[in-house]
């Protein structure tokens, strides 16, 4: 079961999407979890969570420790399929409880009431792939995998 956690290609593209994600969202845990950037830091962001969203501090705690862990792992490719999971279970929450009700588009212009959910649509997209695909080429978990699936080239070759 570990093996296909970290099983992944060499591909370029998917680095670039894992890291691209992980360090967007390591600004957003980074905020939740250590007060970074303007953020709320731990308490602060369970605090947010549980009197304005209405979500209790366990799913909070998830919350956090998706967007700070999560983004580590994928910038280092460590466990992604894991972080994928949990940044796509977040953004999923963060649709139905906040964003769905401003509708899809962004509030460039200051003139709706909150944020629509079309960046949350691109990190779940991402999420997805990373989760279907893994880590691609430049990971952790490629390096853990490799000596394998190196191993398993030459026999067959050898064949």
């Amino acid at each position: 079961m570990f093996r296909r956690l970290i099983e992944t290609d060499n591909s370029a593209a998917t680095t670039i999407l894992r890291i691209v994600l992980g360090v967007v969202f390591f600004a957003h845990g980074a905020q939740k979890m250590l007060g970074w950037f303007g953020g709320y830091g731990f308490m602060g962001t369970i605090g947010f969570f549980a009197t304005k969203l209405h979500i209790p501090a366990p799913f909070a705690v998830f919350a956090i420790a998706a967007e700070f862990f999560g983004a580590l792992g994928l910038i280092f490719g460590v466990m992604t399929r894991v972080a994928a999971f949990g940044i796509a279970v977040t953004m999923i929450v963060a649709v139905a409880v906040v964003h769905a009700q401003f509708g899809f588009f962004a509030n460039w212009s200051g003139m709706q009431k909150g944020e629509g959910y079309e960046y949350h649509l691109l990190a779940l997209a991402i999420a997805v792939f990373l989760f279907i695909k893994g880590a691609g080429a430049a990971s952790i978990d490629r390096t853990i995998m490799w000596p394998r699936s190196y191993r398993r080239s030459r026999i067959t070759k050898a064949a």
